[in-house]
């Protein structure tokens, strides 16, 4: 097994391994399930260990999660977080969001998974979700998001809003994620919103 390093971030460090079987991913899953400041990702064999989550990936996590929560709860969409949680397709793939939602009423899957990518890895993320047919796959990534809508054919597109939120432009969460202060940027966008 090779093991490069890819040194990007002074927050976060990838590892990345290949040719890892499922049984050998979950015994190092084990090893490290009291570790709360590692991310573990595998995809066909693939693992991605990330270590550790830095200060900038929540804080977008965390604002992206309060921006939306403001947005759905001013005009009475139902919503349960349920937070970041592994979505698992046995001996295949396992992957973690940063934030997720049930939209209407609580469901096993996602609706909406979101990941905030500040270190990228070699795992295409959209694949993790794939297998279990979460239905919006939301991607942060330098002061960018796209958003991928699962198709009846079973594969993700990108599209240009939410289908389950079609009248928020994601380049309106985007001014309010870069604003430094958070408290003022969830503030200052419900304002924003109630003024439509």
């Amino acid at each position: 097994m090779s093991i490069p390093l890819v040194d990007q971030s002074t927050e976060e460090k990838l590892v990345i391994l290949k040719d890892v079987s499922w049984e050998q991913f979950k015994g190092i899953e084990t090893h490290l399930q009291d570790n709360h400041h590692i991310r573990l990702s595998y995809l066909s064999g693939i693992l991605e260990i990330m270590a550790p989550i830095g200060e900038k990936h929540e804080e977008v996590k965390s604002t992206v999660g309060l921006l939306l929560e403001v947005y759905m709860k001013l005009l009475g969409i139902r919503f349960y977080r349920r937070g970041g949680f592994t979505l698992e397709e046995q001996g295949y793939a396992s992957g973690t969001p940063d934030e997720s939602y049930s939209i209407g009423t609580k469901k096993e899957v996602p609706d909406i998974v979101i990941e905030v990518i500040v270190t990228s890895g070699t795992i295409n993320r959209k694949e993790l979700y794939k297998p279990k047919k979460v239905p919006e796959v939301w991607f942060w990534k330098s002061n960018t998001i796209q958003i991928f809508r699962l198709t009846e054919g079973g594969e993700y597109q990108e599209v240009n809003r939410s289908g389950f939120f079609p009248d928020l432009d994601p380049a309106l969460l985007l001014r309010y994620i870069a604003m430094p202060d958070q408290y003022d940027a969830v503030v200052e966008f419900e304002q924003a919103i109630r003024n439509q």
